[in-house]
């Protein structure tokens, strides 16, 4: 671990997973998606990556994997990618960076020219390297295919002592749902390594895994689907001679966030209720993503009046809604999908006519709603058992049957 910094205090990004020009899916299907804003969504974020790293003045940045997206052939994309390291060297800011499973093979990642202020970890062996000025040792390893199935940081160099000792990774540990168990290893391999921060791509939820030793997922930069719901961005790292890691900060860097809103009809009398509901929850998301676009996934749940309406409306309804969110956003929210699961208010009245076990149940409920000497006697009958096989704990807290309370039986027959 981590002992004394031989060199002054130092700032670091760590991002990872920025799938540069990969499309963000759906836009393609539903009419109104602001497409030209969305298309270059990955562009602009890795763009605010290097901005923030010169803002910061950072020492150098991290990338943890995943730089392009599979085999996309545009060299466009590639010269782009180039173009931003450019900026950071006329910034005096290093570039340390691995490829992932979805660049171990990419034409990109071999045929595009880097500056020299970057450094690619080769991929038949792992690498450190040492800035001496800041007191740091870097480690790490490429992906040689795109499916790494054996742990590399195993064979990374042990730390370098008197140094602060950081390990780029891609991987998604012992597991993450969603991604392949690619260069599989542990936390607990990861923190016997002794280094001081792990900086981990692959997984696109950011998250930080421990914080002795600093274990971090950053996310990626750019949501690119429904699923991959709120801020992304990357890391702001501090550390301090004599200290080691100090913070770690995450900085949003996305310029469009995928969000999810649900809205229960239950107690929704009208339209009108409806799109007010749904306005609001637009309106809330808009402050929390710092009016970014959003792209908003929206579910109508719950039983009530406006079943038969939504439900013989499908279509219609949805156009109404997107009209609805580009209005309480000022075009600056857009309906990606509407997902119906509503269902119709309980006529009890006309369940209990029907001639059959349900309407003889709801017969039988409404007799004993009508006759409290009956309900209690029912209860004492069925439910004394019952009560004293509870734990002692449970029989006389607040939560327990009052079987000799009315209104207590009332209250859970009418649930019932």
């Amino acid at each position: 671990m981590f002992s004394k910094l031989t060199g002054a205090a130092m700032r670091f990004i760590h991002c990872a997973d920025i799938h540069l020009d990969s499309p963000l899916r759906g836009l393609e299907f539903y009419d109104g998606a602001p497409a030209e804003e969305m298309r270059h969504a990955t562009r602009r974020a890795f763009a605010n990556v290097v901005d923030l790293a010169i803002d910061r003045a950072a020492d150098f940045v991290l990338i943890a994997g995943d730089i392009f997206d599979g085999d996309w052939p545009d060299f466009n994309t590639g010269l782009y990618f180039a173009s931003q390291l450019r900026r950071l060297a006329d910034a005096d800011i290093r570039v340390f960076l691995i490829h992932g499973n979805h660049d171990a093979v990419s034409k990109l990642t071999r045929s595009v020219p880097l500056p020299r202020n970057v450094f690619s970890f080769p991929a038949n062996r792992p690498a450190t390297e040492v800035i001496e000025s800041l007191g740091v040792a870097i480690h790490g390893q490429s992906f040689a295919s795109e499916a790494v199935t054996s742990d590399l940081s195993a064979a990374y160099a042990a730390p370098h002592t008197g140094l602060l000792n950081i390990g780029i990774l891609h991987t998604a540990l012992s597991g993450r749902e969603g991604h392949q168990p690619y260069a599989p290893t542990t936390a607990d391999r990861l923190t016997d390594k002794g280094y001081d921060y792990w900086a981990l791509g692959h997984v696109h939820c950011r998250e930080i895994v421990r914080a002795s030793p600093w274990i971090v997922f950053p996310g990626n930069t750019q949501g690119r689907h429904a699923r991959e719901t709120g801020a992304k961005g990357c890391m702001v790292v501090e550390a301090e001679p004599g200290v080691g890691i100090h913070a770690a900060e995450f900085v949003p860097t996305d310029v469009a966030r995928w969000h999810q809103i649900g809205i229960d009809i239950a107690g929704l009398s009208s339209d009108d209720d409806l799109h007010a509901a749904v306005q609001a929850e637009v309106r809330a998301a808009q402050v929390a993503a710092e009016d970014r676009i959003l792209a908003l996934r929206l579910t109508l749940s719950g039983r009530g009046t406006l079943h038969h309406t939504i439900v013989s409306n499908r279509e219609a309804i949805r156009a109404q809604l997107a009209a609805s969110i580009g209005e309480a956003s000022a075009g600056m929210a857009w309906l990606e999908k509407v997902r119906i699961e509503v269902t119709a208010p309980l006529d009890l009245a006309r369940l209990a006519e029907r001639d059959d076990p349900i309407g003889l149940l709801i017969r039988s409920l409404e007799s004993l709603q009508a006759d409290p000497g009956r309900l209690k006697a029912l209860a004492e009958s069925v439910l004394c058992d019952l009560g004293q096989k509870l734990p002692a704990e449970l029989r006389g807290s607040d939560s327990a049957w009052v079987l000799d309370s009315p209104e207590a039986l009332a209250d859970a027959l009418a649930n019932a």
